[in-house]
């Protein structure tokens, strides 16, 4: 086990230090975008470990201990979908048109097609938890 784990440590350092490497080639010398980066780098985790995982951790606690057991895998998984969906339109629903333009992404209405997704989603949930599997 201890060889295996030395076996991945190595490349995880390695990929560690060259990550190093390329970020103070892009922050040095300091300018301003380097703290707004510096922010994001430290923000992110922050939020993830401070908000986001509680959270989840949190509604998930809840889902298992109240929901009657047929529904429970289905529910889990749409709420999973609904958290990854999310995240993934997040960008465009925060910013509309912060990055580089990207035909036929950044013409479409980003909350109706959310919204139509997660509906989709949940009605799947639905069909899921009253649909009887066959043992």
């Amino acid at each position: 086990m201890k060889t295996l784990r030395l076996l991945l440590l190595l490349p995880g350092l390695a990929a560690l230090t060259w990550g190093a490497v390329l970020f103070s080639e892009y922050a040095f010398p300091l300018r301003p975008d380097v703290f707004g980066t510096l922010g994001w780098l430290v923000g992110g985790p922050l939020a993830h470990d401070l908000l986001i995982a509680p959270l989840v951790g949190a509604v998930g606690f809840t889902l298992s201990r109240f929901l009657p057991e047929r529904w429970k895998t289905p529910v889990k998984t749409g709420a999973v979908l609904t958290g990854v969906l999310t995240l993934l339109a997040f960008p465009l629903l925060w910013r509309p048109f912060g990055g580089a333009r990207n035909p036929g992404l950044h013409d479409a209405d980003t909350v109706t097609g959310l919204l139509v997704t997660l509906a989709v989603v949940w009605l799947g949930v639905l069909v899921a938890a009253l649909v009887r599997r066959k043992a």
